[in-house]
């Protein structure tokens, strides 16, 4: 879900890193589901329920934004979940947290999480649209995260776009590194060295309508990786094109090329983990989801969605993030 997004009320451009990583439950005698690398789901994946599909397909409108942002966002989360779909168990967020609404329709959003298997490298995918009236105007939000478990080491995906004008984009894009890459420089090299992720920042910071884009807040710019993409994309008044232009033949491609990476490399990687590095990475991931939940989501939704919507929509993430209670 959209994270920085106590920053989005607060200035007219916002990033967000929902870090809810999953905290691990120890099953030594159990070797984790392998995650296929084909391109295309398994024959084996389950049949989704009609109305669960129905949901799935709600989530999928991305009703507020262009079909430009709509395409992106459905061909990245078909292609996640194409690529993990034998491992994904469906959504069942209960309909009122699926899409939520504040009394006076001033803010809509919708949520789709998928746990995943257990034993399994995966926690959970989670995406989400947010659509607020803003007296500066309308913000939408979309994003799309996948948070592996403690049965990994390897990064998660982090993907969000965050529309305040038609010629103004706040764009992220990160893998989150889950190990201190000072102290472990292999996990450096691996991920994010030999995979290459600098040259799509460079690409990108190229174009002179893209500048650097700087979170306010200290705790976000510890937990984002050395590569990371947080740009901000501004067109002059009017020239929409240009924008769509920059989205479809940058932002477009630069989001679908590190998804293809974090698909190959950290997801579908083979990583063995001993039992020591897997409490450390469940007390790692706990930290970094309770510290977002209590920074950002839970003092932002409630100004927008009220108590009672903001509280069903944060019990629903803690629920299957583990956070309750950390």
């Amino acid at each position: 879900m959209a994270v920085f997004f106590g920053h989005c009320l607060n200035s007219r451009f916002a990033t967000s890193l929902s870090s809810l990583s999953s905290s691990f439950r120890s099953r030594p005698h159990s070797k984790p589901a392998r995650i296929s690398c084909s391109s295309s789901p398994s024959p084996s994946s389950p049949q989704m329920d009609p109305q669960i599909e129905g949901n799935r397909n709600r989530f999928m409108d991305f009703p507020y934004v262009s079909g430009l942002y709509r395409d992106l966002m459905v061909e990245l989360v078909l292609t996640m979940e194409s690529r993990l779909e034998p491992y994904l168990l469906p959504c069942t967020l209960p309909q009122d947290v699926q899409y939520y609404h504040n009394d006076a329709r001033t803010a809509h959003g919708s949520l789709h999480i998928r746990s995943g298997i257990k034993p399994s490298p995966i926690d959970f995918v989670l995406g989400s649209w947010l659509h607020c009236e803003l007296p500066s105007g309308a913000l939408n939000i979309t994003s799309l995260s996948a948070y592996l478990s403690p049965l990994t080491d390897a990064p998660n995906f982090l993907m969000e776009l965050i529309q305040s004008s038609p010629t103004s984009l706040v764009f992220i894009l990160d893998l989150p590194p889950r190990k201190d890459l000072v102290i472990h420089s292999d996990y450096l090299k691996t991920f994010y060295e030999d995979t290459q992720l600098e040259r799509h920042r460079q690409l990108l910071e190229k174009i002179p309508e893209v500048r650097p884009y700087s979170s306010s807040s200290l705790y976000i710019r510890c937990v984002i990786s050395p590569t990371a993409i947080l740009v901000c994309i501004e067109t002059e008044a009017g020239k929409t094109d240009r924008m769509e232009e920059i989205v479809r033949d940058y932002v477009s491609a630069v989001a679908k090329e590190v998804l293809g990476v974090w698909l190959d490399r950290c997801a579908c990687g083979e990583r063995e983990m001993g039992e020591a590095d897997r409490i450390y990475l469940a007390k790692r991931d706990g930290i970094i989801k309770k510290e977002t939940l209590q920074i950002d989501l839970g003092s932002s939704l409630p100004r927008l969605f009220g108590q009672e919507v903001a509280g069903r929509v944060l019990e629903a993430i803690q629920e299957v993030s583990h956070t309750r209670g950390i």
